[in-house]
This record gives structure tokens, sequence and C-alpha cells, in this order.
């Protein structure tokens, strides 16, 4: 049975259309700042590729693209809220949301393969809502795969996406839908301060927080982490406009955050 839904609302919007965060379960105040005092050994490098000039199109390309991310992604259980996440680098740094875990003292891990990892949160960016997490070092041996990072500047409104994660605690569920819209504003973090974000309609809901929004070809684009609701409607899951941060400013953060 999923943890019950925690949902954090900002601006409302026309129609009576409000914001709301995608965690699953109940969390306390934002963890800010590193996780221990271990100074990095070495800069991390997230690469990042252009997608292929001419993606396969159809049932079998989206396919493909799916059974490509899954291995990469992972069910994040951090106390009594729960969401998604992805794996990065073979260094086993995994990106979610800093709202999943947040005043968590705990955070496990759950694979495609339905192995359990332990990880420590290493680097918290509440203003930008990203986390960077932390497996062992068997994580190589674990069957975690670390996803391609692609551009969201490549980005077309029309490009087919899926969402991927455990919405409700669905683990290793995808979704398939379009890009709306490559610069929408939206409210994230804790700073509420307005970002651009990515607007999609592929079906997120809670739990699909911190999980990867891929192309056609399998590359991140974007990491899911709001969707607008009908305000104080009974009706608070996906009604087909969902945001993500862009991934172009996820790897500079993150970057940060592990250096």
């Amino acid at each position: 049975m999923a943890a019950p839904v925690r949902r954090r609302t900002g601006r409302t919007l026309a129609a009576g259309i409000a914001w709301a965060i995608l965690a699953g379960g109940l969390a306390g105040a934002v963890t800010g700042g590193w996780g221990d005092d271990t100074p990095s050994v070495a800069t991390a490098e997230l690469p990042q590729a252009s997608a292929p000039s001419a993606p396969g199109s159809g049932g079998s390309s989206i396919a493909s693209a799916a059974a490509s991310v899954l291995p990469g992604v992972v069910s994040v259980r951090a106390g009594r809220a729960t969401g998604s996440g992805f794996a990065i680098d073979q260094q086993g740094h995994v990106v979610t949301n800093a709202h999943v875990v947040e005043g968590a003292s705990n955070v496990t891990l759950v694979l495609s393969n339905g192995r359990s990892l332990d990880a420590e949160i290493i680097g918290v960016d509440s203003d930008n809502d990203l986390a960077v997490l932390q497996v062992a070092a068997d994580a190589s041996n674990s069957g975690l795969r670390a996803l391609t990072l692609g551009k969201s500047s490549e980005l077309r409104v029309g490009d087919p996406v899926l969402a991927v994660g455990s919405p409700l605690g669905l683990e290793g569920t995808v979704t398939a839908g379009i890009v709306s819209a490559v610069d929408r504003q939206a409210r994230f973090g804790d700073s509420g301060s307005r970002q651009t974000a990515i607007q999609t309609d592929a079906a997120i809901n809670p739990g699909n927080s911190g999980g990867p929004l891929v192309n056609a070809s399998g590359q991140v684009v974007g990491v899911n982490t709001a969707i607008a609701t009908l305000g104080s409607s009974s009706r608070s899951g996906n009604i087909g406009i969902g945001f993500a941060i862009p991934v172009d400013r996820m790897t500079t953060i993150v970057q940060n955050l592990i250096d």
C-alpha cells in the first residue's frame, strides 16, 4: 500500500489550478548542505550527449527506450516519504528531488531487479529541489546502471518523452507523452522563485518525484518534480500537466553538490 501522499501547493494558477510536488508520504524540514565532511577527491564529470539526428519512431522505439532506462531508475524510500531517482555515473551517485529526502536520516533505494541498497545523502540544493545520494561501493555489481544524460536545450515542443519512476509506490512504471512546452515558468524548491521547466503531458503522479524524464533515445532530459492540480478539488493526481527540471540545469547543480 502506498504511503500517504504529501503535497506542497504553491501559487494558484488560472481556473483554480495549483502546483503540487510529487513525493509520497510525509517528511520534515529540508536538509541542506553536505551529508558529511569528507572532501571530494575528484571533480565530477557529467557528460551530456546529443540525441541521434533521426531517432526511431513508433512503439518499438518507445519500448526500446523504456528497456534501456529501467535498470538505472530506483524507488527512493526516505523515512515516511517515497519517490524516485536515477543513477548518473558508475560511482554510485543517484539524483532525486530534495523534497523526497528532506528530514530523512535513512534512505533506501530499490532497484529494478528488486535489490535494496542503503544510500547516503551527500548534497542537497533545496532552492532548486535537487539532491544527490551515494550508494555503497559495490553499486556497479548491484545491477544499477548509469543513465545517459541528454540535452534539454535540444528539446522541441511535440517531441516524445517518457516519465519513469514509482508513482503511488508502483515501482518501474513507464508513461509516455510529449513535450508540451520547453520554457514554462514554475515554482520549485524553497526559494519560491520562478524557474524554467519542461512541461509534459506524460502521466506523472505522487511518487514520480526525482525520476527521469527521457527522450525517445532513452536519454535523460529532465527530472520530474511537480504537477498541476485542480486546486482544492479531490482530483489531485495527474491531469496531463507535469513539470520537470531541465537536465542542462540539473548537471550544473549536481556537479557542484558532488564536488
